[in-house]
This record gives structure tokens, sequence and C-alpha cells, in this order.
């Protein structure tokens, strides 16, 4: 405890009387601070003792009294002491009234207590203070480390909580709570997600101070990480504001917790080169040698069905929203206690992320979520024009057909690319018609030099044999069928067949032919 103006009364070599605000006396002295000054306002900081022998002041006259003890109690100064004999035999009665008015404490000096005595006292009183704040603070250092050690993050919060007399939560990366002590604190944890996501976007390491007063905790939020981007939050709610000690333990689990984290990216990055030969392995076909090198890294993983995703950003800033998806990815996987397996895949033209996660699982979900989220936001940017992410995700595969799901989501992520989508699984593509393919820019460009000269041929106004050719193939060349259609004689039709293939130079006998001209038509119609 900082000293009070009532431990400096009971300190019994000062001989403090009290003359007036007897029910303020344990308002912590921050200073003692002798002035004669007439206005020593503008020198105060607040929360000072004043000590005055009235050298400069009408102490009798109560006008003057009154306010210069509205200025000193205006200012935040504590108390006001008082030396008798010197200017004054006696506190006159006009400074005691207008202290009692004001209710600020007035403590009677006596003379042969110097000054210097109380500004002493205050003195060693602070310095007491501060180490036993500081023995404090290296105690619970201690005892935060020791609960690191042999509990990991839970006992370090537990600690914690028990230091601030409060409660303290653990957020991941993505904002979502990992960890809470007490029990009982989860929910109000769950309530600043929002306040943790707007601290992450902020450069580590970055504080704040959630609550106000219509709320139960005053809560402090403080990054954790040394990296730009920080890899998790604490969070540390009390009902008032921390004391030395307390803070001394803040910063204490804020190291110690950053500490983890950042052993954990190391471990991280150990387990992502085994992840990448595990991944060589399943892609060669030897599932045996890929579990036997995973040991039990990845649970039960590499047995379940599970899907292959391939992600790419292009351009000189696509770490980035690469680092964001594995952030979704693996947060969700934390959650829902699942493994996966991510691998980072520099291309030469593109950073690509290939990610392997249980079929149906929270990681997969957590993927489709982050699309659509980029997907809506680019929607609302009409300056947007290409996605800087792509991802393409593979049927559900097991063990011994991850070459093939690979593929799968290699098809899926080209189509995403041309179609300008930001997610597309191997499922849609089998699912929809192949007719949606011809809009790619290459299809119609081949569509129209194939078909260009039965379009001359038609503006001259020589026959329609775009349109017999049309009908011709969408009735399997059965000619009566087709020329019923056009409305014509079967032997016109049989004519204007021969001139596509004449001005073509190509056989309708050829199936290779009648498929590349069904396919031109299609991609012609669709536009």
């Amino acid at each position: 405890m900082p000293p009070t103006l009532a431990s400096l009364v009971h300190h019994s070599a000062l001989k403090l009387t009290v003359r007036a605000g007897e029910d303020r006396l344990d308002v912590p002295v921050r200073w003692a601070h002798v002035s004669e000054l007439a206005d020593p306002v503008p020198y105060m900081e607040g929360g000072e003792l004043l000590l005055i022998t009235a050298l400069k002041l009408d102490a009798e006259d109560p006008a003057a009294m009154r306010r210069y003890v509205k200025r000193l109690a205006g200012a935040g100064v504590v108390g006001l002491g008082f030396a008798v004999g010197v200017n004054y035999e006696d506190i006159p009665d006009a400074l005691v009234r207008a202290a009692r008015a004001e209710g600020l404490p007035l403590l009677e000096v006596p003379r042969r207590t110097p000054f210097l005595a109380i500004s002493k006292a205050v003195s060693a009183a602070i310095a007491a203070d501060q180490y036993r704040a500081v023995t404090a603070g290296f105690a619970a250092q201690r005892e935060l480390t020791r609960q690191a050690l042999a509990e990991g993050p839970e006992g370090l919060l537990a600690a914690l909580a028990s230091q601030v007399d409060g409660w303290a939560a653990l957020y991941d990366a993505s904002g979502a709570v990992v960890a809470t002590a007490p029990e009982w604190a989860g929910r109000r944890a769950a309530r600043l997600t929002a306040d943790v996501e707007r601290l992450r976007d902020r450069p580590a390491p970055a504080s704040s101070v959630a609550g106000g007063p219509d709320t139960e905790d005053r809560v402090e939020l403080h990054s954790l990480g040394t990296g730009r981007r920080p890899r998790a939050a604490l969070a540390v709610g009390t009902a008032a504001a921390l004391g030395t000690a307390e803070r001394y333990a803040v910063h204490s689990a804020i190291a110690l917790l950053t500490l983890t984290t950042e052993r954990s990216r190391s471990l991280h990055a150990a387990e992502q080169r085994i992840g990448a030969a595990v991944l060589r392995m399943l892609l060669a076909g030897e599932p045996d040698h890929a579990r036997a090198v995973a040991g039990g890294l990845y649970g039960s993983l590499l047995d379940a069905p599970f899907r292959l995703i391939v992600a790419e950003a292009a351009g000189p800033g696509g770490a980035e929203p690469l680092a964001a998806l594995t952030e979704a990815v693996e947060s969700a996987a934390a959650r829902a206690g699942e493994a996966v397996l991510v691998v980072p895949d520099a291309q030469a033209d593109a950073e690509r992320l290939i990610v392997l996660a249980a079929d149906d699982g929270a990681s997969v979900a957590a993927c489709a979520e982050h699309a659509a989220a980029l997907e809506a936001a680019r929607g609302r940017d009409r300056a947007a024009e290409e996605p800087e992410l792509v991802v393409g995700v593979s049927a559900p595969v097991g063990p011994v057909a991850v070459a093939a799901a690979y593929r799968q989501a290699e098809q899926a992520l080209s189509v995403a690319r041309r179609r300008g989508r930001i997610h597309v699984e191997h499922e849609q593509l089998a699912a929809g018609s192949v007719v949606s393919l011809l809009a790619d820019d290459a299809v119609k460009g081949f569509a129209d030099g194939l078909l260009r000269p039965l379009y001359e041929h038609d503006a001259t106004g020589r026959g329609d044999l775009v349109a017999s050719l049309r009908a011709w193939l969408s009735r399997h060349g059965q000619w009566d069928a087709a020329a019923a259609d056009l409305g014509v004689h079967r032997h016109t039709l049989r004519y204007r067949m021969r001139r596509v293939e004449e001005i073509l130079g190509r056989s309708l006998d050829d199936p290779d032919t009648r498929m590349e001209l069904w396919l031109a038509l299609k991609a012609t119609s669709a536009e």
C-alpha cells in the first residue's frame, strides 16, 4: 500500500494532528511538497500533501482562504499541512473552516517537526511500497514460470488470474478463445472476440482496454508474438485498474506466453517439413511409408477419407492471403480437435498452399467459409477484377488415391481461375454441364475461327448452312428428322451438308469433326 494521510498521522515521530477532513485520511499520498506561493496550483500534479507556513497568505481572511482551499482541492491536492509556531501560533479559524467546507484534510504540524521529516517519511513509504511491489512481481513471475512449465498455458492463466484477483483468457490468431481461468470467465472472454480481431490488425506489440462504466470488468487486451502479425492475444479482466504488482504479473505472463507461441512457431515449422515429406510419399503412392514417417503426428487423418485442397495466390503479396487461409484452417482444426496437414508450396510464378484435411471436417468447412467471406468482400469492391486467392478442392479420397485427388484439386483450381471464382470443388465440375466450360476465351476463339467460313457464306444469302448444320448434328445425322425441323426436303439438306464439307475442307463422317463442330456451335450460342 502507498502512504496515506492516515499512515502519516499515525507516524509516531511526526506528531501530526488532524484539524479537518477526518473522513478522508485514507487517500494515498503521491508526494509531499513545500510551497509558500499564494497560488501553487500551476506546480501541482495531483495527489500531493502540500506543506505551508502561510508566509505569503492572509490566513485570517475567510474569503481568501475559501478561494485558496477551493483551488487546492480542484487541483487534486489530497491534504494541507500547516506548521504552527512559525508565522501563526495556531491554525487560523478561517483556514480551518474553509478546509472543512471543502472536505480537504488539514493537518497541524508542530514546530518541532520539520517539513523535511514529513517528506522523508513519505519518500520512505513510497520506496517501501515500490519494493514490496517489485518483490511481489518477482514472486509472481516465479509462480507463473513454474505453472507454465508444469501445466502449460492453462496453468499460467490460472496463476495470473489469482495474482490479479480477476480472470484471464488466451485467444488464438483468429480471435477464438483457447483457454480461460477460472472456467466461469469463458462467456465473458467470448464477448471480446471483435476487440481481439481489431487488435490483431495492429502491428505487434499492441494493447487496448475494453469495458466501460456499464460493463462488469475492466479488461486489458495484449497481443502476443514477435512477428508483424500477432499470433495470439491475452485478456486480463479485473474489477479495477491494475496496481504495480499486478502489472508486473501481467507483463511476465505476456513474456512467457510470447515465448510459448514462438516456440510453437518453431515446432510448427518442423511439422511443416515432416508434412511436406509425408505429402510427397502419398503423392508417390507410398501410404505405408507416409504413415511410418508421420507416426502419431496426424492421428487417424491418413486413414480416414480426406480431401486435398490446393490454394494459389499470385503477385508479390501472395503470401498474405495464403497466411490468412492457413490461420483460418488451422484455428478451426484446433478448436475441433482434428488433425490437418498444411504444406506451403512456392511455385515459380505464384505462392501455393496444399492442405490435406478430413472430409466433412471443420478445416474443410473453414476453408469454404473463408473463401465465401472473400467472395462477398470482392463483390462489394467494384474495383477488384481478379481474385487474389483461388482454391481447388478434391473429392473425398483414401490414402491410396492422393495423386488422383491432387489432379482433381488442380482441375478445380484451374476452373476457378478461368471463371474468376475463389473456391471450386471437384464435384461441382461433374454436377454441372460441360457447356459452361465453353465460355473460355480460347474456346470461343477456336469456335469463331472454325465457323467463320460458314457464317460468311450465309451472309451472302446463298443458304443457311449454320442452322442446317446445327439441326443435322442435333438429330445425330438423321436426314428426315433434321429436314423436318428445318422445313426443307432431305435432298436440300444433303446438298447443304456437302457444301459445309467443301467450305470447311473436313468430312462430316469423322466423329471428331462432328464433335468439334457441335462444341463450336454451343460455344458461339453461349455468348
